[in-house]
């Protein structure tokens, strides 16, 4: 298109100027009618009704929760009339006026005869081979994360990993904005859609499938190095005023954000110099700097629960189970408040008090060969605190099987075994050969010796290595001084603690180091007891926040 040159006269134009204008003229209306046109496709698609749509989380393949009511809900226009049909049961509702919608299912039994859901509004909405199970959402940090590819005869279970029946939605690691929704679908498990997926979470869904015969969903929602607070709510963090420093904590990382990534950038750069002169110099290759929290989005409080949880509320589910808190750490004693409180924001989210099964961080780093009070044990404790104190929830111990030189232990099989056993005895009510190892419950001093009483025990305490001695427990008196301490099984749940370095004892632990040598307390079932103390003495987190 030519327009006039700005100055030129207009009124007396020239015959080539004419020629011009005719021209000018024809591309003016060419684009007043294209104009046109788009304006009435917008009116037309401004009066067409939207389409309605549902959450990513229902998709085709995937797994509804059996024995209990079913949720769905989506979007469409203001005032629709949206109907769902599914296993010969129909619900119609109407959109509100910001265009939500929601049926609810009654209980379903469970089914592996593949079925179709149908939504149907303006558009209609069909997803195919629906299974009806149980559905099971495991969440987390790295260690829930961690793939089979990088576990003990991880390349076996992959190669096996082909099971109709067990389906798995994986949750891609995004900040996401609040109300956005989650990129994915469900997907049958195959030995190719397991590889990204948890092996933690596939060793526990198989184990359940094995024993239940029914099909079982796989909700995995984990993101490594993250921390509790970033998958709680922030009203819930705020509501405590010994987790508010974590909103508190995150609001400042944001403000230093700019600031924090220009000095990492330059970092960077600096860095990758080094890197070359070492090359060059045959040196070995400098490490590359940490990010700072203050960049990282998912160290964000809440930034987790909005972005890789909340899309998914409330769709039903059985329960859930978590493996984190390497990286709440340093604030253990924190952690004694913060898991119960993301523990019922969720349930609250949810709307009912699902069962909730907690992996103990195992043994690791080196192993202590005197007593010790390290943030590691107390993280822990925190953990068995949570079990005890919050209703319907699980405690696997992993003492036993974890790595002192390797953060993520390969072996996942029996974390998951472990879990499987939980909620088999738990949830489901089956025999599954004990769902804990002994878990301590409550101790007496007599003379210069303290009695241990222990819950769990199954037909009776017992030694892992078979008549040895009883080991890594430890006792102290007023001087709060440990000395480790001669333990023997007295009874069927009862253990004998003394030391002759303590004739008036005040305390016993037991394993508390963060990789204690040789944990040999188990139950008939061969499970390993709960790391624990019998004191509520100051630790090294105190205070922290």
């Amino acid at each position: 298109m030519t327009f006039p040159r700005p100055g030129r006269s207009m009124c007396c134009p020239s015959f080539s100027h004419s020629r011009r204008l005719r021209s000018m003229n024809r591309s003016f209306g060419g684009v007043w009618l294209a104009g046109l046109a788009w304006a009435c496709v917008v009116l037309i698609a401004a009066q067409a009704p939207a389409e309605v749509r549902l959450p990513a989380v229902f998709s085709s393949n995937m797994v509804l929760q059996r024995q209990q009511p079913v949720p769905i809900w989506g979007q469409a226009d203001p005032g629709e009339r949206v109907t769902v049909q599914f296993a010969q049961q129909t619900r119609t509702t109407t959109a509100d006026q910001s265009g939500n919608w929601r049926v609810q299912l009654d209980p379903l039994p469970a089914s592996t005869e593949p079925a179709t859901l149908v939504v149907q509004a303006s558009n209609r909405i069909s997803l195919d081979n629906v299974l009806v199970g149980e559905v099971w959402l495991c969440s987390g940090q790295s260690n829930m994360d961690w793939v089979l590819a990088n576990t003990d005869n991880g390349q076996a279970a992959i190669a096996a990993a082909d099971h109709p029946h067990i389906r798995l939605f994986f949750v891609p690691r995004k900040i996401r904005s609040p109300g956005s929704d989650i990129d994915s679908t469900w997907q049958v498990c195959t030995p190719e859609t397991i590889k990204p997926f948890s092996a933690v979470g596939y060793y526990f869904g198989r184990e359940l499938h094995q024993s239940l015969k029914v099909p079982i969903g796989l909700i995995h929602s984990s993101w490594g190095g993250t921390q509790a607070e970033a998958w709680t709510p922030e009203a819930y963090l705020l509501a405590n005023q010994e987790l508010r420093a974590c909103v508190e904590r995150s609001q400042q990382w944001q403000q230093q954000r700019p600031r924090v990534q220009a000095e990492f950038d330059a970092a960077i750069v600096q860095w990758q110099q080094q890197v070359q002169q070492a090359k060059a110099q045959g040196r070995p290759e400098p490490p590359r700097p940490r990010e700072p929290d203050a960049i990282r989005p998912q160290r964000i409080a809440a930034s987790l629960w909005i972005s890789m949880l909340q899309p998914m509320v409330p769709f039903a589910i059985r329960g859930a189970v978590w493996y984190q808190g390497e990286s709440n750490e340093a604030r253990a004693q924190q952690y004694r408040i913060l898991l119960p409180t993301m523990i019922r924001a969720w349930r609250d989210a949810w709307g009912y008090e699902f069962p909730f099964g907690i992996v103990q961080l195992p043994n690791y780093r080196a192993p202590s060969t005197q007593p010790d009070d390290t943030p590691w044990s107390h993280l822990r404790d925190a953990q068995l605190f949570t079990f005890k104190t919050v209703p319907n929830t699980g405690l696997i111990v992993t003492i036993d099987i974890g790595e002192g030189n390797n953060i993520h232990p390969k072996n996942k099989l029996d974390v998951g075994r472990r879990l499987a056993r939980w909620a088999l005895e738990s949830v489901y009510n089956q025999d599954a050969g004990g769902k804990s190892g002994p878990i301590y419950a409550s101790s007496r001093i007599e003379g210069n010796r303290v009695i241990i009483k222990f819950d769990e025990v199954g037909s009776g305490l017992a030694v892992r290595d078979g008549g040895g001695q009883l080991q890594e427990f430890a006792i102290a008196g007023e001087d709060r001084q440990w000395h480790w301490a001669t333990a023997r099984i007295i009874s069927k749940d009862e253990v004998e603690v003394y030391s002759d370095q303590v004739p008036n004892p005040m305390a016993v632990r037991y394993a508390w180091n963060s990789n204690p040598k040789n944990p040999n307390l188990t139950n008939s079932s061969g499970l390993p007891a709960s790391p624990f103390r019998t004191d509520d003495w100051p630790g090294p987190t105190d205070g922290k926040r």
